[in-house]
């Protein structure tokens, strides 16, 4: 079972490669998928600054997917709108630190951070959103928010010792979770509890089509058609696992909410309201 260490040096180092010195200014919008997201774009967008936002988008997960990003936020209004392209890194890191707004589309999100490695894009994207910006993104593009992202196929029909998804670091906006996205339409229960059974300290998040969290401090709220699904062991009892073999969890709490319910991180209360 790997282990995670998260230190008060580590997260206070607003450098590192591994985490965001807390807290954060800004506030972040995970998109479990999906096309039909006016509303979330349009919440997005006035969070941004509305027509004044400056949005720059970071397609690496999928380049196909940059210039339809492109167009939906100009159609939503936004006064400037630029594609990153990490091939130019200098300006790359200029088109981020102005922005208002960065938002990441979808495609795989292995391929999202292996292709913005050691262009100083990582550190930009944290910088900007400690000091404010709304940073977003739907599918690849929510799940490379937290730490530890989900970054490989694994087994859908199991919960069994040693088919948990392979994990590997994202851009750590959102240390506290594992996002997965499609959640309910592609059946990731699965990889996400095992997941969360093998890295307990972090919450499960698992988000719809058409489905955004809006994260703000310590809170979510949901907006959507769909639902997200917590998967919470801080408090449960991990049975020791054997490849092969069932795995198993005392104690392991499931949250499902929709629209306008809210999740509070530190204690795992509820609260129901409308955005």
């Amino acid at each position: 079972m790997w282990s995670l260490l998260i230190t008060a040096a580590l997260l206070g180092d607003p450098t590192s490669s591994q985490s965001v010195s807390p807290p954060a200014k800004g506030q972040l919008v995970a998109v479990g998928g999906g096309t039909n997201l006016i509303r979330v774009v349009e919440r997005t967008l006035q969070m941004a600054g509305g027509k004044s936002a400056k949005v720059a988008v970071i397609a690496e997960a999928n380049p196909e997917n940059g210039p339809g990003s492109v167009s939906v936020w100009k159609k939503a209004g936004a006064a400037q709108v630029s594609l990153v392209n990490p091939r130019d890194p200098a300006a790359a890191v200029k088109m981020i630190q102005e922005a208002s707004l960065i938002w990441m589309p979808g495609g795989l999100q292995g391929v999202f951070m292996n292709s913005i490695e050691g262009t100083g894009i990582v550190e930009a994207i944290r910088k900007r959103y400690r000091e404010g910006a709304i940073v977003g993104g739907t599918s690849a593009g929510a799940a490379v928010m937290s730490q530890k992202m989900i970054g490989g196929r694994s087994d859908l029909d199991s919960l069994r010792a040693g088919s948990t998804p392979f994990l590997m670091d994202g851009l750590a906006l959102w240390p506290e979770v594992i996002v997965d996205q499609h959640f309910l339409q592609k059946g990731r229960f699965n990889r996400l509890a095992l997941a969360v059974m093998d890295y307990p300290e972090l919450i499960g998040i698992g988000i719809d089509e058409e489905t955004a969290v809006f994260v703000h401090g310590r809170e979510f709220e949901v907006v959507g058609n769909g639902n997200v699904t917590v998967i919470d062991a801080r408090k449960s009892r991990i049975e020791k696992m054997v490849k092969g073999e069932p795995a198993g969890a005392r104690n392991l709490k499931i949250h499902v909410l929709r629209e306008g319910m809210k999740y509070q991180f530190d204690d795992g209360t509820l609260a129901s309201g409308t955005p």
